[in-house]
């Protein structure tokens, strides 16, 4: 893959970190957005809350990366509700418009979205052809999309990787579960039987890579696993992989007690199968979940080189 310039916002965060890294690793250019005074020439200043972004200062870039966004995995006030929409989407507003106002804009628009875009899906299969679902996050994951339209406008590519759940055991959803079951006092939550989009983080960090270069690919991708499963079988994979049981399971209304709203998420069922990933050409290293889930805690693989090239 040739050698990209790449203008990432979110770098610092759990995926963005990972991610620069992985790229720059590959030999690609990665330029950070960054809030205070930048430190070099890896670095560019932007404020996103007031829609500063120097237009001139994307020309030549080959690529600009958003996974900028406030954490949801907390109890939801009022307040972090509205900080969880509009940091998501003011920077992507504000980037979108530096790249159309761009005198040589880059290529490709890879924006973060979520497979929370669906909504509670119940046992049905979603892919990237279903409508948007309903609750606080689809809400939020339908006006972030939109915001990239200044950018889609100018004809430059927007994808929209709508990430289910990396599998890392230094962020995200399994980190909060690693510690229980180790300690022997995991389980299924709520009834178990809704559905958990996972996907290995190596897997996660090889599709973006792979996106980066499909010119063919524009719209919303789910970077996803190949085979969803129930809340139940990812708890029995967890404890088969840390040889663990996984017998004390935590009811949904103590969830809702601790969680608030945001254990209407955690409840929620999604399904949903990364069509548009393999139809493009692109193989999971790990397509099951404890394939994934060994990779994550075992050999403690952030990522592992794919076979999507």
């Amino acid at each position: 893959m040739v050698s990209m310039r790449i203008v990432m916002a979110g770098a610092s965060g759990f995926l963005g970190s990972r991610l620069s890294r992985f790229l720059a690793s590959r030999g690609h250019d990665v330029i950070r957005l960054v809030r205070r005074d930048p430190c070099g020439g890896g670095e560019l200043v932007w404020h996103p809350r007031t829609g500063l972004l120097d237009p001139a200062a994307l020309a030549g870039t080959d690529a600009v990366i958003n996974l900028a966004g406030a954490g949801v995995a907390r109890r939801w006030t009022a307040g972090h509700k509205e900080i969880i929409r509009d940091s998501r989407v003011d920077t992507t507003t504000t980037l979108a418009r530096a790249i159309a106002a761009s005198p040589a804009s880059p290529a490709v628009l890879l924006n973060a979205s979520a497979v929370g875009y669906y909504g509670d899906t119940g046992d049905r299969h979603v892919d990237e052809h279903s409508p948007a679902g309903d609750g606080f996050l689809a809400g939020v994951c339908r006006v972030w999309e939109a915001a990239t339209r200044p950018a889609e406008d100018a004809g430059v590519r927007v994808v929209h990787l709508r990430t289910g759940y990396p599998l890392s055991p230094d962020g995200g959803l399994l980190k909060p579960l690693v510690l229980p079951f180790r300690l022997g006092a995991g389980g299924r939550l709520g009834g178990g039987g809704q559905y958990w989009p996972w996907i290995a983080l190596g897997d996660w960090l090889e599709a973006v890579r792979f996106l980066l270069r499909r010119d063919d690919v524009a719209g919303p991708v789910n970077l996803v696993g190949p085979h969803p499963v129930t809340n139940t079988e990812f708890t029995a994979a967890l404890a088969q992989v840390l040889h663990r049981p996984a017998v004390l399971p935590v009811p949904g209304p103590a969830l809702r007690l601790v969680l608030g709203e945001f254990a209407t998420e955690v409840l929620a069922s999604q399904r949903v199968l990364p069509t548009v990933l393999t139809g493009a050409g692109f193989e999971f290293r790990h397509r099951d979940v404890e394939s994934a889930l060994r990779a994550a805690l075992t050999a403690g693989v952030d990522a592992a080189p794919g076979s999507a090239g």
